[in-house]
């Protein structure tokens, strides 16, 4: 595996259902890259307190729980995942009791500084491709390789509801669209590393383009920037 500090890391953010998921992903496998999604560690760590019956707006007892927890983490067909005390969540980081939750988890500033850690951590997998919130503000400051996705509101509540209904079989574009302006409110304002487009980061509106457009325009910015040896 390449050494930590030859490692290219490109950092894609942006506010929910602005397309980042998907066109990390993409970005990934056509530069052969390892993919790793923030939010999932996030989102483990909800899944596990919902599981647990922890209260979530209490942080002592998230703390507490996250501290007992035993995560392993590894690359699979080249993208990170992990178990958290060998059990794999699966699908259930999608779940609704789960996406509801995961922005109040998340403003726990030991919660973040844990996971922080652990994703700086997964650079052991070789260059990659980290998609989230505040990579490149906070996890991967120094990359050079740094790009914030966004779209109109309405947009993104529409994939988003398409997302839902089929993952549920149903959804409200109305209940989607409130859901995502509470969860751009709390990651905005938080006083621990809110969501904001980091210093050097190229800003791109996806409301109006395809994936593939999307997906076109970073790898041959990340391909010309290796070229030029970063």
């Amino acid at each position: 595996m390449p050494n930590n500090k030859r490692s290219v890391i490109v950092a894609i953010d942006g506010p929910s259902a602005s397309g980042k998921s998907t066109v990390s992903k993409r970005v990934a496998e056509d530069l052969k890259f390892v993919f790793v999604g923030s939010g999932a560690f996030y989102r483990g760590m909800t899944w596990k307190s919902v599981r647990e019956g922890v209260e979530v707006k209490n942080p002592e007892q998230v703390i507490h729980l996250m501290f007992q927890l035993k995560w392993n983490f590894y690359a699979e067909n080249r993208v990170v995942v992990f178990t958290i005390d060998g059990e794999d969540p699966g699908l259930q980081l999608r779940s609704e009791p789960v996406r509801e939750k995961v922005a109040t988890i998340a403003t726990i500033p030991e919660v973040r500084s844990f996971l922080v850690e652990r994703l700086r951590e997964t650079k052991r997998f070789g260059d990659m491709v980290m998609e989230g919130r505040d990579v490149g503000s906070v996890i991967f400051p120094d990359t050079p390789l740094k790009f914030y996705l966004d779209a109109d509101p309405q947009e993104r509540a529409r994939r988003r509801h398409k997302e839902l209904v089929q993952m549920e079989g149903e959804g409200n574009v109305s209940e989607v669209l409130d859901s995502l302006t509470r969860r751009d409110q709390i990651d905005r304002t938080r006083k621990i590393d809110p969501l904001q487009i980091s210093l050097g980061a190229k800003v791109i509106n996806t409301t109006s383009l395809g994936i593939e457009e999307v997906v076109s325009l970073i790898v041959s910015n990340v391909q010309q920037a290796i070229s030029k040896g970063l």
